[in-house]
């Protein structure tokens, strides 16, 4: 059986301005996950999602593509403690 974990994502280069947040979340509904995303001061965007391994991984996967007009520079990925997030928000 699956267990629940959490995975913080800061993703950076052309990410803002280009529909990124509108996109994790259609990736988040898609995987299965729950979390938010919300864009960071410094140009970056931040992510924040719940579910098993698999689920993660396939959002993961999603992210690392981006929409169209992105030009992902930098992909950061750390384990996190899971929220009690009950669907996928942005911030």
């Amino acid at each position: 059986m699956n267990r629940l974990m959490a995975r913080r994502y800061v993703i950076s280069g052309r990410v803002q301005g280009v529909g990124f947040r509108y996109f994790a979340e259609r990736a988040a509904r898609a995987a299965g996950v729950t979390g938010w995303v919300r864009n960071l001061d410094d140009g970056r965007v931040e992510v924040y999602a719940n579910g098993t391994p698999p689920q993660l991984d396939e959002f993961e996967s999603r992210l690392r593509s981006g929409p169209p007009r992105a030009d992902i520079r930098g992909f950061e990925a750390s384990d996190v403690a899971p929220s009690d997030a009950k669907s996928f928000s942005i911030r």
